[in-house]
């Protein structure tokens, strides 16, 4: 479930309680898997209040809750995400360079971030860490980004740039893994990994530090053919493909009537429509809703 509120009006946004709702009727059709992401989650008035909640399906139907953060709200957060039961966490973090971190977020805190980090260990949660390859950016930091990951017991998934939304210079700053992962198999050791968590990333172990490596490549090496996602919007809107536009308005029907009826058929309708493949072609926009709008 996406989590971006900026600029809409309030009667857009689906309550937590509605949100609520939404999700357990998903459960109630067979979604063993959550995953809160954003734009960031943890920003939203009371959202432990929806986490709580949904933790209570955890054996229930639901196999697991995860969240994806930038970090920024995990010193408050992090033991209450554990007791509601989210074993863990994404953390967006696309350099360990102070200034680099400033200018990629425009808002950020290194610092924050990894006192937010230091609060999830210590809550017990495992943690993987979403750095973006940006060729100019931060290709010059992989070698240092494992190291760090190793020494914090942290995984750590690298993943391709997506032609969503503003792209300006996305073709210029987009680096395929294929060559990231030539690169540095010549510096690290890499072993073969059966270990999966239900995405599209591609593990392996690194063996000098025993963690794992992720690789997300929506473009050098297509992973369609085995998602099983769909993407909810907080204003109810059902994406069934981040690279697609097709959609479904879930919000009318879960407003229409308590009864949710109406509210499984068209969540029925949008999983039957779902399609075969994204249409990213780097260079050219391929949706225009930025990703914070349907989640990473």
């Amino acid at each position: 479930m996406a989590e971006d509120m900026s600029f809409l009006p309030k009667a857009e946004l689906l309550s937590l309680e509605e949100m609520e709702r939404l999700c357990t009727a998903f459960i109630r059709l067979g979604v063993t898997r959550l995953r809160l992401t954003g734009g960031e989650p943890l920003v939203r008035r009371n959202v432990m209040s929806l986490i709580e909640g949904l933790g209570q399906h955890l054996g229930n139907g639901l196999e697991e809750l995860t969240l994806t953060t930038n970090g920024s709200q995990l010193t408050r957060h992090a033991q209450g995400l554990a007791q509601a039961g989210v074993r863990r966490i994404n953390v967006s973090l696309d350099t360990l360079d102070e200034a680099k971190f400033a200018r990629i977020t425009r808002w950020g805190r290194l610092q924050q971030v990894l006192e937010g980090v230091a609060a999830a260990k210590a809550a017990g949660l495992a943690i993987k860490i979403n750095m973006v390859a940006l060729k100019g950016v931060n290709d010059d930091e992989f070698d240092s980004m494992l190291e760090w990951c190793g020494r914090e017991g942290l995984d750590l998934c690298l993943i391709e740039t997506m032609p969503m939304g503003q792209v300006t210079q996305r073709e210029q700053t987009h680096l395929p893994l294929s060559g990231v992962r030539r690169d540095i198999a010549r510096r690290w050791t890499l072993l073969p990994s059966d270990y999966a968590t239900g995405g599209p990333a591609r593990y392996e172990v690194v063996a000098e530090t025993g963690r794992r490596i992720g690789f997300i490549t929506p473009l050098s090496h297509n992973f369609c053919e085995s998602c099983n996602r769909v993407r909810l919007t907080c204003t109810g809107t059902l994406y069934m493909c981040l690279g697609q536009e097709d959609a479904v308005d879930l919000r009318k029907p879960l407003r229409a009537s308590a009864d949710d009826q109406a509210l499984e058929a068209a969540i029925h309708r949008g999983i039957a429509a779902k399609p075969k493949g994204h249409d990213f072609v780097i260079g050219r926009v391929a949706v225009p809703r930025h990703m914070s709008v349907t989640g990473g």
